[in-house]
């Protein structure tokens, strides 16, 4: 495609014809089975490399963790950040894990020891923090002279179809936006980059998934750079070690923001700058609240994927790579609940079936393969624990706070950390199979690194869309069972919920007006 030597786009199986008015095609051509169909960029504005070669970027997200790993995208003297995008514009309300450090992070990106974030000068965030930040370092400490500086936009949509020079784009919105932002960009032509998880809606995962596959866009999804590696476990579990594999556990220490029991019934006012229009994206019309927002949207069905879509990504992805574990077949869910104390002086439960809850587990129950039999993996997170390993009682031992556990009918297989560092034999015979050098660790450099390079190259990174499909049907699958609290069987094949059938509206959105992935 003569238009950018960054792109090398082909639709499958069709190609709309480069006569359909770009706006026409954006507001409201149909899209047939599971694809969004994927236009050549010449159809959309006739996107291009900027003349100095570098790659075009656009980022969307300018929260805290937007901002925290903006740098590293800055840094990069080949990619040049074009625009930012977030719905609030100024720094009011934000939380963080320290009081000082994002802030102190971002002086010393800028090179200015003095710099604050304006708003309520507490925490950085916003729209205006973004803008600031990618203008300060490219004039201060890259000193490009010819960067004409930062365009920013409350709206992902309009940023798109005005700045139509981008090449790719950096998506660390929250959750619920995040299948939306990524099918708009794929539909455009524009290469992505995006943070966990996929979409917080197993059918919103699964289409943008499937857009992925029928683009030759690239693709990376950011959890990928912090899973660890299977090769030492699954010699050892090839090798007969911990005899036949039975099950795997993975708990987190997950929730670790605050999480909500009820529904917030006051109306405080809007923060100065925040377009909350634009930050419901798809879902549904409520009054503003902080407690939606910023570090603790992850906690609401709604507008987050929960611990599991929080943690989960960056310890499981390799485990369900290695042993692939495909198609579950049933979820089973426990989960806490909350009581209150009526004005009759009664107790009751809260039927709660719009916030996560404050601990929780799951077991995803997975078929036998060509090589091993059936496998039940089980999620725990707000401080639950799987039982404490017999081979710990004699030394008093007790589980850490995060980890992973790989259980056979004659071993077990831990880990030294959440995501499969050092894993070790706790119990079984050991000289059974292969010692593979357990730090072994993937070949890594930064990971918006390698992005930018396989943008440049034409290829897929190791952590494509393309592979994302089992971890996001878990991570949804868990979503779904928690908020039934009900015991599912799944049809992998259907993506559907065969004996609970109204547990399979949490698969999907209901989307407002404008906001449909045919839409944006």
């Amino acid at each position: 495609m003569e238009s950018s030597k960054f792109k090398q786009i082909k639709t499958k199986p069709s190609v709309m014809k480069s006569s359909i008015d770009r706006r026409t095609f954006i507001g409201g051509v149909s899209t047939a089975a599971v694809g969004l169909t994927i236009v050549p960029s010449s159809v959309l504005g006739g996107r291009h490399t900027a003349p100095s070669d570098k790659l075009n970027v656009a980022y969307i997200g300018c929260g805290t963790q937007g901002l925290r790993e903006l740098p590293d995208l800055l840094e990069l003297e080949d990619v040049r950040v074009t625009a930012v995008c977030d719905p609030q514009r100024e720094a009011i309300g934000y939380y963080d894990w320290s009081p000082n450090g994002l802030r102190d992070s971002l002086r010393k990106c800028i090179n200015n020891p003095k710099w604050k974030p304006g708003g309520d000068e507490k925490i950085p965030g916003g729209l205006n923090t973004g803008k600031e930040i990618v203008d300060a370092y490219y004039s201060n400490v890259a000193k490009d002279e010819n960067y004409p500086g930062c365009k920013a936009y409350t709206d992902f949509r309009e940023m798109l179809n005005k700045e139509t020079d981008i090449d790719a784009v950096k998506i660390m919105a929250t959750d619920h936006l995040h299948g939306v932002m990524a099918a708009a960009a794929i539909k455009r032509g524009i290469h992505l980059t995006m943070h966990k998880p996929i979409a917080n809606r197993l059918e919103e995962g699964f289409k943008v998934i499937e857009m992925a596959k029928n683009s030759d866009l690239t693709t990376h999804f950011i959890p990928w750079e912090s899973n660890g590696r299977m090769e030492q476990v699954l010699a050892w579990i090839k090798g007969g070690v911990i005899g036949k594999l039975k099950e795997v556990h993975n708990w987190s220490n997950r929730p670790v923001w605050p999480q909500y029991a009820e529904i917030p019934q006051e109306q405080p006012p809007l923060p100065r700058g925040f377009d909350w229009d634009l930050w419901l994206g798809p879902e549904a019309e409520r009054p503003y609240h902080p407690h939606y927002t910023n570090m603790v949207f992850r906690g609401w069905y709604d507008f987050g994927g929960g611990s599991m879509a929080d943690m989960g990504h960056y310890s499981l992805w390799t485990v369900f790579n290695g042993l692939e574990l495909k198609n579950p077949f049933y979820i089973e869910p426990q989960r806490s609940h909350v009581c209150g104390l009526t004005a009759q002086s009664t107790a009751y439960r809260l039927n709660n079936d719009y916030a996560f809850p404050f601990a929780s587990s799951c077991r995803f129950k997975y078929p036998n393969n060509s090589w091993r039999g059936p496998v039940d993996l089980i999620w725990y997170d707000g401080g639950i624990r799987p039982p404490v390993p017999e081979a710990f009682y004699e030394n008093d031992q007790e589980l850490p706070i995060e980890g992973m556990m790989f259980v056979g009918e004659k071993g077990i297989i831990m880990s030294s950390e959440f995501n499969l560092r050092d894993p070790y034999v706790l119990s079984g015979d050991k000289k059974l199979a292969k010692e593979i050098n357990t730090n072994t660790r993937f070949e890594r450099y930064s990971g918006i690194r390698r992005f930018v390079d396989a943008v440049k190259a034409g290829k897929q990174t190791d952590g494509s869309f393309r592979k994302a499909w089992p971890i996001t049907e878990a991570v949804n699958l868990y979503a779904a069972a928690l908020r039934s609290g009900k015991n599912l069987k799944y049809n992998a094949a259907l993506r559907t919920i065969t004996n609970v059938k109204e547990a399979n509206a949490y698969l999907k959105r209901d989307y407002r007006r404008g906001w449909s992935l045919d839409e944006v």
